[in-house]
């Protein structure tokens, strides 16, 4: 970072410190309020944990541990020893009580940097199941799987960004565009990481929806030198709760040991210092008992941040990378000792994280240390890589093989995930044996190897060969990568089919074949799209993607093929939609005559398309499962595919320009993303929302709604929870922060000791964040639970519908149902809203029942000026009737029904 970099950094933080306003985050559902005007209001103080049942066993322990630690050794838990100290991406300090250093590791599929793990599918891949039993399988072996490798808290799942642009760089992380059905994939992912003694991690918090703009370092190498803080996602109270904060609410209620403040502004405060986003929505409203932790280098200022609720910096350093100089460390131990942070947020914030760590299990003496090395494959090496040679040497990667059966979890998502758009003239399943085609033509280097290896490029930094998963922190080492190829080739060997490839993109019409030579070849094609994190680049595409077409002019293949081949079947790996729109040309193109004008899906030799999303390590194995028939295809759509970037509306381009020294993006579509957004405008998409086609069809009837509780308007008073732990700590003398004699410091790493042990008290007033008070603030009425209110998850109808499989072969079907609120209310609502899913088997002729529950809060919303989760009324004071739709897609074949409301 240059000079100017560092000043305009220091002077973002100066201004937060001494009082950038926090505001507020009215509006409705259809706006987000005008840029810089809105502000996030102060919620001050950081309420304390240890406040819900499920918790105060794991507190009162953790209450008994840290009245042993000294000052320092708080300081130690809170704090990063710094990038690259350690072995792990994030590294706590030590204590002499019997707290260990805490490993903290990427990610959400995969143990990143780390040697003989599984490359599960990815977030958006797993939600494409529609399986909550793949969600939760998928995430108790990555639990497992960390735990083998001695990692403390895993860096996921991420369930933000929730896709509010179809270009988002890291939408392929979480769970797809709608909040329950991130929610139910995070809240699963949640039990199952934690159900094997691992804290999970929810991130990031909160609408951190792009990658441009995210990180000030970021904008600053990319020229834009008058920006001076990151871009400010501005956002009403309304859109904030019922789309970004509502799967959040879901891995709270799970238990969730951790969560992660991004990089970006809300309602221009720094998501890591939001007073009312940390200690108002998750804290208190959510009732959420874990940490507070800051995404790396996330942190912008000191005090501000401790007294907003952050509890943990991560990696330690401050405003650069490995520069050392952290914003807590010493620096929190100063302001503890001249009063500028009360000692009673300090144990607050290490009572979170100790108690976190009673809570999961992990004071189990069998618990492992970390037994491999972020930063070198060799057994031995720097004990403290960021520290030099000078720190000596140890023995680290012991290549724990921590895999057990996992690759039939990463097979099983990745071939339930394949997502069936198009199937005529019996294209698919193909044949095996004496029936196999004889010839079977394979373009496109998406179904090939990458020349440098599956882990040639850093951080999965490139798009060469298929494409297994996105690029950046959440990317993983592969142990080995399956290619759709090598699958297909051992497969052809059996069926004695003859396998044909040209793996080169921009060179497909070198093979010479046409309809009359090979009128039986199955053509496949295979093209992608990538997309990743903002602190890298693939290609020139630096973290969003910048339009929706595919790579490597993969529709100009796809259409070349299609003219060549009169079964042309259209593999996608993808972070996400891709536009399917692009249509043949009347002109020549290598020397062949291109005719018609139609979108290449509508192309009459397109015969099948199969969208395989990010399949991970099992790429080849999964598609083969499907390509053959072995797993009947039951993935579905969890995202909406457009006909243009245009139809996804006003959030549907990266803002590329900052427009001033704080770039504003304002959410002014409130609810309106993905197919509410279609839905409002009446835009026909290409694929609706929940789409997903199969190699049988089912049948949806006899729709039974019951009431099973009568709903108030509001939840009722909000519960009295338990007593936090009280510790009544004394502030030490400041000598004994000193360094201890004889110690061996080490170069950049992140102590909690002082240089200078003359401490001065703060000046009278201290310049505190604005609105800054020790007074409690007034509880929230939508509080009271981990997750809100419990009132808010009570069963308020239930509905079951009849699903029959109507064809000739077994399968899986994915019932989803929609709910409408009344529209007598007065108030905003979209035309469906998700409010269930479930994945059902059935075989020919069979018909299985599917119940779902809908709870408080799936009929509510969130009433702006009360502040609290409505149940809407009529004019008369009366619930009004909401129709209730069971299909297979959000605009498919169903059941509808509505609701005889009976109220208190």
């Amino acid at each position: 970072m240059t000079m100017t970099a560092v000043i305009a950094a220091l002077a973002l933080i100066i201004g937060l410190v001494l009082g950038l306003p926090q505001g507020n985050s009215g509006g409705n559902g259809g706006s987000a309020g005008a840029s810089e005007g809105r502000t996030s209001p102060p919620w001050y103080p950081s309420p304390k944990g240890g406040t819900v049942d499920q918790w105060a066993e794991s507190y009162g322990k953790a209450a008994s541990l840290v009245r042993k630690m000294s000052l320092a050794e708080k300081v130690n838990v809170t704090t990063g020893t710094g990038w690259s100290m350690g072995p792990c991406v994030g590294n706590t300090g030590t204590t002499n009580v019997g707290f260990p250093s805490l490993c903290l590791q990427d990610g959400p599929l995969g143990v990143r940097f780390a040697d003989s793990i599984t490359v599960f599918p990815a977030g958006i891949t797993t939600a494409a199941t529609w399986s909550r039993k793949l969600m939760y399988d998928r995430a108790r072996a990555l639990g497992k799987e960390a735990r083998g490798k001695g990692v403390n808290v895993l860096l996921g799942p991420c369930v933000g960004p929730i896709g509010r642009s179809p270009l988002g760089g890291r939408n392929w992380e979480g769970f797809g565009s709608d909040p329950y059905l991130q929610g139910i994939a995070g809240g699963l992912s949640v039990q199952g990481i934690q159900d094997e003694g691992v804290i999970a991690t929810a991130k990031h918090f909160v609408a951190n929806e792009q990658e441009k703009f995210r990180q000030l370092s970021e904008i600053l190498s990319q020229g834009f030198k008058d920006v001076i803080a990151p871009l400010s996602s501005n956002i009403g109270d309304r859109a904030l709760r019922e789309l970004y904060i509502w799967p959040f609410m879901d891995t709270v209620r799970m238990g969730l040991g951790s969560v992660m403040c991004g990089y970006n502004q809300i309602n221009n405060s720094n998501a890591c210092q939001n007073s009312y986003i940390l200690n108002g929505i998750l804290k208190d409203e959510l009732g959420f008992q874990g940490f507070v932790m800051s995404d790396w280098l996330g942190q912008r200022s000191g005090v501000a941040s401790v007294l907003s609720g952050m509890d943990m910096t991560m990696p330690g350093d401050g405003l650069l990378w490995a520069d050392g100089n952290s914003l807590l460390g010493p620096q929190l131990t100063r302001a503890v000792l001249n009063g500028s942070v009360p000692i009673d947020r300090l144990d607050d914030m290490v009572l979170r994280i100790v108690a976190s760590w009673y809570q999961i299990g992990q004071d189990d003496a069998s618990y492992p240390r970390p037994n491999f090395s972020s930063w070198f494959r060799t057994s031995v090496g720097p004990t403290y890589v960021g520290a030099g040679p000078s720190a000596g040497h140890s023995l680290q990667n012991l290549y724990a093989d921590v895999r057990d059966d996992h690759h039939e979890v990463a097979r099983a998502i990745a071939a339930e995930s394949i997502t069936l758009l198009k199937n005529i003239n019996g294209a698919l399943p193909l044949k095996s044996g004496k029936e196999a085609k004889k010839s079977i033509m394979i373009f496109g280097s998406d179904a090939g190897p990458n020349l440098l290896g599956p882990n040639g490029c850093p951080d999965r930094s490139c798009n060469n060969g298929t494409l297994g998963q996105g690029w950046g922190s959440g990317s993983a080492e592969y142990a080995y990568l399956v290619t759709p190829l090598e699958a297909i080739q051992a497969k052809a060997l059996a069926d004695r089919t003859m396998v044909e490839y040209v793996l080169d993109d921009y060179h497909y019409g070198r093979i010479n074949f046409t309809a009359e030579k090979t009128p039986n070849a199955t053509c496949l094609v295979f093209v992608n799209s990538d997309s990743g994190e903002g602190y890298t680049s693939a290609e020139g595409v630096l973290g969003d993607r910048v339009d929706l077409k595919l790579w490597h002019g993969g529709d100009k293949l796809i259409l070349s093929v299609a003219e060549r081949c009169s079964n042309t079947i259209v593999i996608i790996h993808s972070v996400g939609p891709v536009d399917m729109e692009v249509r043949s040309l009347n002109c020549l193109l290598f020397g062949r005559l291109l005719m018609g004008d139609k979108a290449w899906i509508e192309h009459k030799n397109v015969t099948a398309v199969l969208m395989a999303h990010l399949p991970g390590q099992e790429s080849g194995t999964a598609l083969l499962d499907v390509l053959y028939g072995i797993t009947n295809p039951s993935g579905r759509l969890p995202y909406t595919i457009g006909k243009s970037l245009a139809d996804y509306g006003p959030a549907a381009p990266i803002m590329m320009q900052p427009g001033g020294s704080v770039p504003q993006q304002d959410f002014s579509e409130g609810l309106y993303i993905d197919y509410r957004h279609f839905d409002r405008e009446r835009i026909a998409p290409r694929f609706e929302f929940g789409f997903g086609l199969s190699y049988t069809t089912f049948e949806f009837s006899n729709m039974r709604i019951t009431q099973t509780r009568a709903p108030t308007e509001f939840p009722p008073a909000r519960p009295v929870g338990v007593p936090a732990p009280e510790l009544n700590s004394t502030i030490p003398p400041s000598s004994e922060l000193g360094f201890p004699p004889g110690i061996k410091r080490l170069q950049r790493y992140i102590y909690p000791y002082l240089n200078d042990t003359s401490i001065t008290k703060s000046p009278e007033p201290y310049p505190y964040p604005s609105g800054y008070s020790t007074t409690p603030h007034e509880p929230s009425p939508a509080g009271g639970a981990q997750g809100g209110h419990p009132a808010l998850f009570d069963v308020i109808f239930h509905v079951t519908v009849s699903v029959k499989n109507t064809g000739s072969v077994p399968g899986k079907a994915v019932p989803q149902l929609y709910i409408s609120y009344p529209n007598s209310t007065g108030v905003d609502f979209p035309v469906r809203s998700l409010r269930g899913f479930e994945k059902v088997g059935a075989g020919p002729g069979e018909t299985v029942d599917v119940g779902f529950d809908i709870t408080r809060r799936d009929i509510s919303y969130w009433d702006e000026k009360r502040g609290n989760w409505r149940i809407p009324l009529d004019k008369e004071g009366n619930i009004g009737s909401y129709e209730i739709f069971v299909g297979d897609s959000s605009r498919g074949e169903g059941v509808t029904g509505r609701t005889e409301v009976v109220q208190v």
